[in-house]
């Protein structure tokens, strides 16, 4: 009976330690995404999003690494109060050539700084990017970065994730690629030809405003010509039908 006990607490102990573990939530890891598309050929503008997971201590350094093997010639980066950016470049092996340009150097690392307090616990900070022109040959763009607290720890979010596997336990921030778009500049040309777009429509509108304001005035024109004309042809009538019956008179008289 006491084994009986004991293996129903043991089990219990299990099922309860199970319970707790899955009802744990993931970590959050620093992230990349676009603002709209990152479109195959073209250029985006995307944000790595850090959070802070430690109570007692702040994010003070963010240094993103760009991959080698997929480089981009125009990195840049947007003022974020209270941090400072470095952007350093690398002499590529193999030129490459961008609107008939030839590019020796690219971009392989962006590192933030914090000039105050960074970022706090239970809080998270956004470092915006423009890139371009992004690969056409892919899907994905993968990044590995380095988060620094203000205690001196690094996390090092470096493992890409492999196809089919789990995610591994620091995932390197990863960029997906949509298709390309037809102007290649991340969705901008679409705007300006819905404008153009509105404004011949606009101008089609205004035309056609026109022409049936020239119908209206037609119609009304002609409806007044027929009143008149029918007006003056039972004027007309009434003066005949007088003459005669006075003519009559006159015989008669």
């Amino acid at each position: 009976m006491k084994s009986l006990t004991r293996v129903s607490v043991v089990a219990g102990t299990a099922a309860s330690a199970v319970l707790l573990l899955s009802a744990v939530p993931a970590f959050a890891h620093v992230s990349v995404s676009p603002e709209g598309e990152a479109a195959k050929g073209g250029y985006a503008t995307v944000n790595f999003k850090v959070p802070n997971e430690r109570d007692d201590a702040s994010t003070t350094k963010l240094e993103v690494t760009f991959p080698a093997d997929q480089p981009l010639a125009s990195v840049m980066t947007q003022p974020v109060p209270g941090w400072k950016a470095k952007v350093t470049k690398t002499k590529l092996k193999k030129p490459i050539e961008i609107h008939g340009e030839k590019i020796d150097e690219a971009v392989s690392k962006v590192v933030w700084t914090a000039d105050g307090k960074g970022i706090e616990p239970g809080t998270f900070q956004k470092f915006p990017l423009s890139l371009g022109q992004l690969p056409e040959d892919a899907d994905q763009m993968v990044f590995k970065a380095l988060q620094t607290y203000s205690n001196k720890d690094v996390v090092r979010w470096i493992e890409p994730q492999q196809k089919g596997a789990e995610e591994p336990e620091f995932p390197a921030p990863a960029l997906a690629l949509s298709a390309p778009s037809e102007d290649h500049h991340g969705g901008a040309g679409s705007d300006d030809k819905s404008d153009d777009k509105d404004k011949a429509a606009a101008k089609s509108d205004a035309k056609s405003g026109g022409k049936e304001e020239s119908a209206s005035d037609s119609d009304s024109s002609d409806t007044t010509a027929r009143t008149l004309g029918i007006v003056g042809i039972v004027v007309g009538a009434a003066g005949v039908a007088f003459g005669v019956l006075a003519g009559r008179r006159r015989v008669n008289s």
